[in-house]
């Protein structure tokens, strides 16, 4: 793989860092900032809402511009977000660089997914993918507990500056790693931004980004609200959350690495085989999670399955929206974006229920019976002929 492609996941790392910390830091923030822990939780939806708005935004205004200049942007204004950030005493200037930051990184990985699948062969976008995504799955692995380790220890605000640092070295890397040319189709002879919005009439395309945002949903619906699990429903003490959470990390690690060698080409394998076996593990989980050594065991391999299937549908969305060459990764983007979104809405309306605790866990599972269900509706249409010089996957 292209040297350029480990930088762009270096900001991807930033960027994933930043998203998954802040869940760590709202008490801290809401004492810090003399607003109520409600409030403060307002501002992972802001990021997640900015995501979701701002990948087809960002992408349309940015597909005129130079891929270097898009990237180089993207990344110094997310750093710029989290210095104002770190300085501020005012919970609402803090609500609003959350919004901006989220739009920042809803431009850069929109660009970013598109640049990558050019820096390859068209055959190994799925190879490429996974290289890029794996800034996202270290980041869990690796970032969040950091940041989780340095709030406590020095302050919410020391780990916003830490990510502000962080993109320092990234935004090198762009200068100096990614071509400053720009994307295809981002010229006036490219197609027009109509035909690449056209694409959402594709009902494949369509099916494709909702079976994705489904994957994505169940899978924050659980990531989110695993810590009681591992505290009140397993008996652990408070230091095994970050063991479950470098575990669900290391095994989206191991699942993105795995599935990105199989997805140009197999994509109907990985959903095949990784789709009903997630759909079983969601259940189980929720069933074993009293029992310590099989909710650690499940916790890894529901993280390998996870993002295994969305690395996957990833690519697949990708490869049907292969029409619309500078809006593509804004597509896959936002899907992924909706599937955060809702699925914690969707696992804390079970939380005051029976289930409790486990009411997330249940929910991941009906929303990958519903994210299985669709993918058998995609497979059944006819596939849409393959643009010039592109292999479709095989289904």
């Amino acid at each position: 793989m292209p040297l350029p492609l480990y930088l762009l996941a270096l900001a991807v790392f930033a960027m994933g860092t930043s998203e998954f910390m802040l869940a760590g830091l709202v008490p801290d923030i809401a004492s810090g900032l003399g607003v109520a822990v409600g409030t403060a939780g307002l501002l992972t939806s802001a990021f997640a809402v900015g995501m979701v708005v701002g990948a087809p935004l960002m992408a349309g205004l940015a597909r005129t511009w130079p891929r270097r200049t898009a990237l180089l942007g993207f990344v110094l204004l997310f750093a710029a977000t989290h210095a104002v950030g770190a300085m501020t005493t005012s919970f609402s200037v803090l609500l609003a660089t959350r919004v901006v930051a989220a739009l920042a990184n809803a431009g850069f990985l929109a660009v970013a997914l598109t640049t990558a699948a050019t820096m390859v062969p068209p055959d190994r976008k799925g190879r490429a993918l996974a290289v890029l995504l794996s800034g996202t799955t270290v980041a869990t692995i690796a970032g969040v507990p950091a940041g989780a380790v340095l709030g406590t220890m020095l302050g919410w605000r020391a780990t916003f500056w830490a990510v502000a640092a962080l993109c320092l070295p990234a935004a090198l890397g762009v200068l100096r790693g990614v071509p400053a040319r720009p994307l295809p189709g981002g010229t006036v002879d490219g197609p027009p931004l109509r035909s690449e919005l056209a694409r959402l009439r594709s009902p494949r395309l369509v099916l494709v980004m909702l079976v994705g945002a489904l994957v994505n949903a169940a899978t924050f619906a659980s990531f989110t609200f695993l810590a009681p699990v591992v505290t009140d429903t397993a008996g652990l003490g408070k230091l095994w959350v970050p063991v479950a959470l470098v575990l669900f990390g290391t095994g989206s690690f191991v699942g993105v690495t795995v599935a990105g060698r199989l997805s140009d080409q197999r994509p109907g394998l990985v959903i095949a085989a990784g789709g009903p076996l997630l759909l079983i593990g969601w259940p189980a989980l929720a069933v074993l999670a009293d029992r310590p050594v099989a909710l650690l065991v499940l916790v890894f391999t529901q993280g390998a399955l996870s993002f295994a299937l969305g690395s996957t549908l990833i690519t697949r969305v990708l490869y049907e929206a292969a029409g619309a060459p500078t809006m593509a990764g804004s597509y896959a983007t936002a899907a992924l974006n909706v599937g955060a979104a809702v699925g914690p809405f969707l696992a804390a309306t079970t939380l005051g229920t029976r289930t409790g605790h486990l009411g997330p866990l249940w929910t991941s599972g009906l929303l990958v019976a519903l994210a299985l269900l669709g993918a058998r509706v995609e497979q059944a249409l006819t596939p849409l002929p393959c643009p010039s010089g592109t292999r479709r996957p095989t289904p």
